[in-house]
């Protein structure tokens, strides 16, 4: 078993409490043994224990107060017990802040067809080398507690879109069932999120959350949502169910991390967001700006020796031009991977705190509507 340094991360536990609420939006205090979160909160995705082309120290300038990283992954490579001999993922990737570690349910599941269910778990065989492995709810937390992460996941299944009734039905009762065992074995001073699923079926998502809020898990995660149904179908999930989570405990909603589409889960009530968006299509070239999106390697930038955004006060923007944004990215220069990443973690982290001063402001809606409308220019 992995042991948490320090006398206060073995007495500390999780407080949650709602600072202001403008309508059902809402800014919270996420307090864990390492830091406190002020939500809503994006969390940077560090899927084998890096954010792509950020260091830890970056990480800190840029205002990040959590990342979240892959039991699934870490389980294969490096290997929790590698990770626990070095004291922990926080020791491991010289993070000190919290980190929020995903079950593998979603990476067992995109796996399909290597992988095989049962009442137990899943038996799956690796991306990385074929091998076969099994991990079922006991052994997802124990692989969390060897990573040591502050927030840990129940294990789940996340149902595949489209399926039918009776197999999101069936599915959303191993969910249940596996949260169960997963209540079983977690340990302070670990919190531990239950995650609801049902598809796209209204009342399944209603079924799944009322038994899990009978459980009183330490906070509440809506998963299988993005995974390819429509986005107007994803925004009906997201408006009625935040109001069926326990209105004292952290909302989570996983996976979702279009600026869009965090605000609508903002208005619902959702806390917590995560998403590969911003690095992902910062290393394709595309740049999230106050005034839209800026596909930077189109050749109208060559020649184009302002700010990236006169608006953004990041290591980016204060020091290059999109001229020089543009020549690295045809260049297939590192250096522009990196300097793209820096600039749309810091675009996510700045748009969350200009969230919660509206709600702070009572003003959400109106904030709202017109940052959609400078938003959603496309250069």
């Amino acid at each position: 078993m992995q042991e948490f340094e320090g006398s206060a991360l073995n007495v500390l536990k999780m407080n949650f409490t709602i600072s202001h609420k403008d309508g059902d939006a809402r800014t919270c205090k996420l307090v864990l043994p390492r830091g406190t979160l002020n939500t809503p909160v994006f969390m940077p995705v560090g899927t084998m224990g890096a954010v792509k082309a950020m260091s830890p120290h970056e990480l800190y300038e840029i205002g990040a107060e959590i990342i979240l990283c892959n039991t699934y992954h870490m389980y294969l490579r490096p290997g929790e017990g590698t990770v626990a001999e070095a004291g922990g993922l926080h020791k491991f990737i010289n993070w000190d802040l919290p980190i929020l570690t995903d079950s593998g349910g979603f990476q067992v599941y995109s796996l399909s067809p290597l992988r095989k269910i049962s009442e137990e778990g899943v038996t799956f065989r690796s991306h990385i080398d074929g091998s076969t492995h099994f991990i079922g709810p006991r052994e997802s937390i124990e692989i969390q507690r060897a990573l040591g992460s502050d927030i840990v996941m129940a294990f789940d299944e996340c149902t595949p879109y489209p399926s039918s009734y009776e197999y999101t039905l069936k599915s959303l009762e191993l969910t249940t069932k596996w949260a169960k065992t997963c209540l079983k074995y977690a340990e302070k001073p670990q919190t531990l999120f239950a995650i609801i699923q049902g598809g796209t079926y209204k009342d399944l998502r209603l079924q799944s959350a009322q038994q899990l809020r009978e459980l009183n898990f330490e906070g509440y995660a809506v998963g299988g949502v993005s995974v390819g149904e429509p986005k107007e179908t994803m925004h009906e999930i997201i408006s009625y169910m935040a109001s069926e989570l326990p209105a004292d405990k952290p909302h989570y909603l996983m996976g979702v991390g279009f600026p869009e589409d965090i605000l609508a889960a903002v208005e619902a009530g959702f806390d917590m967001f995560d998403c590969v968006i911003p690095t992902r299509t910062a290393r394709h070239g595309t740049l999230l700006t106050s005034n839209g999106r800026v596909a930077i390697r189109n050749s109208q930038f060559r020649h184009d020796h302002t700010p990236l955004d006169p608006e953004c006060g990041c290591y980016t923007c204060r020091n290059f031009t999109r001229s020089y944004l543009n020549h690295l990215f045809r260049a297939h220069e590192i250096l522009g991977i990196r300097l793209n990443t820096i600039h749309n973690l810091y675009f996510y982290i700045d748009f969350m705190k200009k969230i919660r001063a509206a709600i702070e402001k009572d003003s959400f809606i109106s904030f709202k509507r017109n940052w959609l409308s400078n938003y959603l220019k496309i250069h």
